[in-house]
């Protein structure tokens, strides 16, 4: 079976979306960082070298030092479709990190999205 097309998106591609989404709503790129950081363990500079280095979406999570263990508490739905019950594990972080942006969006406390 051919691996879903958006797994072959560039996450730099990606990333000034969902800035823009969120700076509609009056948030800022810090808070859109600290959502990304926060699920994957990435650090500002990795961060910011990942969007460099064009990696797409399936090496940008390959290579996510370690995925939030809160991540799981994450649920909604995003797409038609609720997070917690996609099986495949690399579209469920994509999900994951699209659930987060929306959060963000619409204005939810920076301490609830990040589960605290």
């Amino acid at each position: 079976m051919q691996p879903h097309r958006i797994f072959k998106m560039k996450f730099g591609d990606l990333y000034p979306l969902y800035i823009q989404k969120t700076e509609r709503k009056n948030r800022t790129k810090d808070e859109v960082d600290k959502v990304i950081c926060w699920l994957t363990g990435y650090g500002p500079a990795e961060l910011e070298q990942q969007i460099e280095l064009g990696n797409d979406l399936e090496t940008f999570f390959a290579q996510a030092p370690a995925l939030n263990p809160n991540c799981s508490l994450i649920t909604g739905v995003v797409c038609g479709v609720r997070v917690e019950e996609i099986e495949d594990p690399l579209m469920q972080q994509i999900r994951y990190l699209d659930k987060l942006v929306d959060e963000l969006a619409r204005g939810k406390a920076i301490e609830k999205i990040l589960r605290h």
